[in-house]
């Protein structure tokens, strides 16, 4: 059995967002069966890719999981993708991306969002997952709390 660290980032603009957040990382530590290790300072941020009333609440969490012996990256990671899924859904997010015409993502509000950063130096690219989050360098509200308890990310 191995260890690696694993990077989420967390984002929420409707309702009680501080408590949003905290709920998010109460059953991620549920669901992980492990209190996450680092947790960075909550960071308000403006939407992107979309224009809304409600500024974001992001965050990012580590947590140190073992993977058991025999798992695959690909299997480990989309375990991890399940949870995410699960906790957003049960938290009251609803509906699956949608896209445009042109196959750009439609962003909307949303009370939960748990993205896979990153999973210790994995390379994962699916269709339906790419490890490291393939936009992370590009958003702010991902890379500032992320840098908060990740080291070199520059």
């Amino acid at each position: 059995m191995c260890r690696v660290e694993v990077y989420l980032g967390l984002g929420t603009n409707i309702g009680d967002r501080k408590a949003n957040l905290y709920e998010a990382l109460d059953r991620l530590d549920t669901l992980l069966g492990c209190h996450y290790s680092a947790l960075s300072g909550f960071v308000e941020t403006e939407p992107w890719g979309f224009v809304s009333d409600g500024k974001f609440l992001n965050a990012a969490v580590r947590y140190d999981l073992s993977v058991p012996r025999g798992t695959s990256e690909s299997d480990f990671a989309h375990g991890i993708l399940c949870v995410c899924k699960e906790i957003e859904r049960a938290m009251g997010r609803t509906g699956d991306p949608e896209y445009d015409s042109c196959g750009h993502r439609i962003y909307h509000s949303r009370i939960i969002d748990i993205d896979i950063l990153m999973i210790g130096d994995w390379i994962i690219d699916e269709p339906d997952l790419k490890v490291p989050h393939p936009l992370m360098r590009e958003r702010d509200f991902v890379m500032i709390p992320l840098r908060q308890i990740a080291s070199g990310l520059d």
